[in-house]
């Protein structure tokens, strides 16, 4: 984000001033490297004495208001003068000749004993990044100085890769590995289980795009297999009924067959021809009756 948008910088380092002011509360605090003075700004907003310098001249030249009478231009690669409760160094460490940043550390730690450093390990396709470190780089730096990473404040709210960096004199090799190590801990069991959350969820989104499976599963045999018995049931039954209705219609054939010859010899039997052929057959019946 350019800094041009005054309203996004103004917002961001408010928050950071926040967390700097409700953490550390420092008293004192010089930000080096503080371009156009935001964050030394935000902290005399807040009651902290702030004051900043930065090698861009452009930048101190059009510093924001609340912060241009106590900025100035400077170097980092130079001994800083005076003492304070804390000096932040924001993204600027790694733009300095990797030659330079034992010397930059070294006058970082003079000048207090808590730096709040935050250096990208990452961005390396920026051209003035000259010196981008993994973080255990700065961490060997600042102890060779007598400072080391502080576990007990968070400031991501700069950074995710912000740390803030503490001289304790009472601190023995011993406490540093101690508190280095339950830290560690800390970080690879919350890690690990991560890990297995994010792996869970890629198994279940593998389930949930993959196919469904052909087989089919006990009840859905079970519903299949009745489903097909109900099905020659009714077939059979269709049958059994096709059957019964062909023979009905056969009978009724026959039957309206046989009403039809009825009729018609009842037709013949009250027919006058009949009566006269009856008549004069009866002489001839009685004449076999006899017989």
């Amino acid at each position: 984000m350019p800094y041009d948008d005054h309203d996004y910088w103004t917002e961001f380092f408010g928050r950071v001033a926040d967390g700097i002011v409700s953490q550390l509360a420092p008293r004192r605090v010089l930000d080096v490297g503080c371009a156009r003075g935001f964050l030394v700004a935000a902290l005399r907003e807040r009651g902290v004495e702030a004051y900043g310098f930065d090698l861009s001249e452009v930048a101190i030249a059009d510093a924001v208001e609340g912060a241009r009478p106590f900025v100035h231009v400077g170097s980092l690669t130079d001994p800083i003068d005076g003492t304070y409760d804390l000096v932040t160094c924001i993204e600027v460490i790694e733009h300095l000749d990797p030659a330079d940043a034992d010397s930059a550390v070294a006058n970082l730690s003079t000048a207090s004993d808590r730096v709040l450093l935050s250096s990208t390990p990452s961005e390396l396709d920026e051209p003035t990044h000259v010196n981008v470190q993994p973080p255990e780089r700065w961490a060997q730096l600042f102890a060779s100085h007598g400072l080391f990473r502080d576990f007990r404040h968070d400031m991501s709210v700069l950074s995710p890769w912000a740390v803030l960096f503490r001289r304790e004199e009472a601190r023995t090799v011993a406490d540093a590995v101690f508190e280095y190590e339950r830290e560690w801990s800390r970080l690879r069991a919350e890690t690990i289980d991560l890990r297995t959350s994010l792996l869970r969820m890629h198994e279940r989104m593998d389930q949930l795009e993959a196919p469904a499976d052909p087989g089919p599963s006990d009840t859905e045999e079970e519903l299949r297999k009745e489903i097909l018995r109900l099905r020659d049931l009714v077939a059979g039954a269709e049958s059994t009924a096709g059957a019964a209705r062909g023979r009905v219609e056969e009978l009724s054939a026959e039957l309206e067959r046989y009403t039809n010859l009825e009729q018609r010899l009842n037709d013949l039997l009250q027919s006058r021809s009949w009566r006269l052929v009856w008549a004069a057959g009866l002489p001839l019946r009685k004449l076999r009756a006899r017989g």
